[in-house]
Formats: C-alpha cells, structure tokens, sequence
C-alpha cells in the first residue's frame, strides 16, 4: 500500500544522515600494565625468566639488540609469578591470559579517555577495537561493553592481526564512521599484549629473529572520535585526510603469524631503509594537493608529526629522508623511550605526546607553531598508513 512508502527519497535520508564537519579527535587516554622492565636490565631478565643462561652466546647479540633500540624500559602483563605459574607458557594458556586481561586494560585507557570527554559512556555509538593478541569470540569488543558500561546498539569493528599500523588504521575507519552518520561518537580502543609473542630462546636465534623480543611492549590506547562537536566537547585534531598504501614486492619484510608457538612474524633489518626511501613518495601522493609546494619541494618541517616509532632506527632513517629538524620527532622519541614499541597502540600514544608538548609552551617539542600535521604507521604488506590533521585547538 501507498502508506508503507517513504515520504523522503534515498538522497534525502542520505543527507540527513552524514555529519556536516570533519571527525574531530575528541579525547585520549593511554593504560599500561604495573610490570615495568628498564630496557638495559632485560637481557639478563629475559635469559632468566626463560631458562636460558646455557645459550651463553646468543647473550651479547641480544644484549647489544636491546641497546639499539632507543627504548629506557617497557611494562608488561606477564609477570615472573604469571610466567612461574605457567611453565610451560602453552599457547592456549597464553590466549587464555589475553582473554581476560585485554579487555581490562582496553577498558582502563578507555575510561580514561571518557573521562576527558566528558560524557557518558553510553553516549558512544560505534566502537573499533585493535588488537594483535587474542583469538577468542565474543572478544574484546563485546567484553568492553559490559565493562564500560556502552550501550547494547554499540556497533562494534574488530582488526585483527593488522601489526603497528592498526592504530592508524583504527583511526581512519573511527573518521569514516563519525563523517557518515551524523551525532556519531566513535570510541577506538587499541590494545597489545606481547604474551603471546614471548618465547624461550633458540640455539637458532640470531639478531633478526630475536628483534621482537627487544622491542615490544604491552600498552593500550584509546580515543573518542566524533564530527560537529557540542560546546562542551574539546576537539585535539581535526582528522582532514587518510590514506594507505601497499609497497609492492615487500611482502616478505614484515609479516606476523599465529602458530603453535604463539604469535611469530619476521622484521627485515633493511626496514628501516625502505620505509625511509618511500615516505616522502606516499605523503606526497596522500596530501600534496593540500600542502604548499615551494619549488618543487614541500617543508615538511612546516607540520607537526605524530610517526609510530617502530625503532629509533626508523625514525632517524624518516628524519633524514624528510629533512626534518632533529626535534620534529620529539613525541615519537619520548614514547618509544618510555614504552618501546606497543604496536598499534603505540600511535595513540604518540598522539597524546603531540598533544602534551603543544601544550606546553617550556617542552622540548617545537609542535605548539604549527597548526597542520602528520600522523603515519607502518604495517605488514609492506604498508604505510598516513593522516593529515589539523590542530584544534
């Protein structure tokens, strides 16, 4: 019958329900476990933790990795009581561990971004979580429902398995969600847990297959994302742009598995050389339209930059490349320094750093001058995921 007929068209409806603003980072909020490890005492740690005083030469190549990678300590969920208590450290015990600690330390970041923001949870409409660490359905996601307190309609995105650019990659999608569906509020929670990366030693390890034990830590991030902010909400960083990219013929510089051993994976040493040799390529080709071109080249020193620091190494090769100033990286320094490399949660971070030194006008960050910048991660494919922002504030 006529009466079951919409009085307004498709396009009508679509209007009505697309925001009339860029999303807009609204609040952040960071939670590491208590477990803190300085980085200079973790070899001797990890030998004896993991039985393995007896693989006496792998110890100075591991050592001599962990001094290179720029990090003062990292926290961690799995403790030596936890590790004494699980011998024999079983993947399924591992995931079994995730389970249950994933989703209290996304909650904790979590509340802490709520908190900022200022409204209720049960204000937020759609959620995306992050997460390289578990394999359990219901997940995270759901389990972060009842223990936020978030509405039953939430509507919820899990990646999985996405490594260090899923931070960004969870970002990107929380600015779609928020542009097309007007009043939307979009909580991100990114949370890593790396027991179930950690592992005994080898007589096979070499520097290459011992980076992921020197580099990563546990930490969760989380950021509440929305378009058309009310007069209470404070928006950080308008979200302008994002885009992706795949480097062909990498494939086999960062890759990540889940196997009988728990989560392994391989970090080429030339990684470094290569992101550095086509960063400029990517940002040119994301953002160049928008960017002033003084003879043929953009100063890139112009922006403020928030760049997961996958190693210190990476960020001196991305310094170089970009003819940054020494101090451009600053946020991405302090936070590998103080938490080493937490994956996807690590830009959350970072971001949270920019926004610290902007703040405040005696930092060591120069960032509180420039008003546009550069958000960038770096995952398996080899892929390089960039978002433009611009300060808000």
């Amino acid at each position: 019958s006529s009466s079951s007929i919409p009085a307004t068209t498709v396009r009508e409806i679509r209007v009505a329900q697309r925001a009339d603003g860029p999303a807009a980072v609204l609040a952040i909020g960071t939670a590491n476990p208590p477990h803190c490890v300085p980085q200079g005492d973790y070899p001797d740690y990890y030998f004896r933790v993991t039985n393995s005083d007896r693989l006496t030469d792998l110890k100075p190549t591991f050592a001599k990795l962990c001094g290179m990678t720029g990090i003062g300590r990292r926290f961690f969920h799995h403790t030596d009581e936890l590790l004494a208590t699980h011998p024999d450290l079983s993947l399924d015990a591992r995931l079994d561990v995730v389970a249950t600690a994933a989703p209290e330390l996304a909650a904790s970041a979590a509340a802490s971004a709520i908190a900022e923001w200022g409204r209720p949870a049960g204000d937020i409409t759609h959620l995306v979580v992050s997460t390289n660490a578990g394999s359990h359905a219901p997940g995270t996601d759901v389990r972060l429902v009842s223990l936020l307190g978030l509405r039953h309609d939430v509507l919820r995105t899990v990646l999985q398995l996405n490594g260090c650019a899923s931070g960004c990659a969870a970002l990107r999608l929380a600015k779609d969600l928020a542009e097309n569906n007007r009043g939307a509020r979009v909580l991100v929670a990114c949370v890593e847990l790396t027991v179930t990366a950690f592992r005994a030693l080898d007589e096979a390890d070499s520097f290459d297959t011992l980076i992921p034990q020197g580099l990563f830590g546990d930490g969760a991030g989380a950021v509440i994302v929305g378009a058309d902010p009310d007069v209470h909400e404070r928006p950080l960083f308008e979200m302008v742009s994002a885009s992706q990219y795949v480097i062909p013929d990498t494939e086999h510089m960062l890759t990540m598995q889940l196997g009988s051993g728990g989560i392994g994976g391989t970090i080429a040493t030339g990684l470094p050389r290569l992101a550095a040799g086509i960063v400029e390529r990517c940002l040119l080709d994301a953002f160049g339209n928008h960017l002033a071109v003084v003879g043929g080249v953009v100063e890139w020193n112009n922006l403020f930059w928030a760049v997961h620091p996958g190693s210190s190494a990476m960020l001196d090769h991305i310094v170089r490349a970009l003819r940054l100033a020494p101090g451009k990286l600053a946020a991405s320094r302090t936070v590998v320094r103080e938490y080493g490399n937490m994956l996807g949660a690590t830009v959350i971070f970072v971001l949270d750093e920019v926004r610290r030194q902007r703040e405040d006008p005696e930092g060591e960050g120069a960032a509180a001058d420039e008003d546009w910048g550069v958000m960038m991660g770096f995952g398996p494919g080899f892929t390089v995921e960039t978002m433009l922002l611009h300060a808000a504030t």
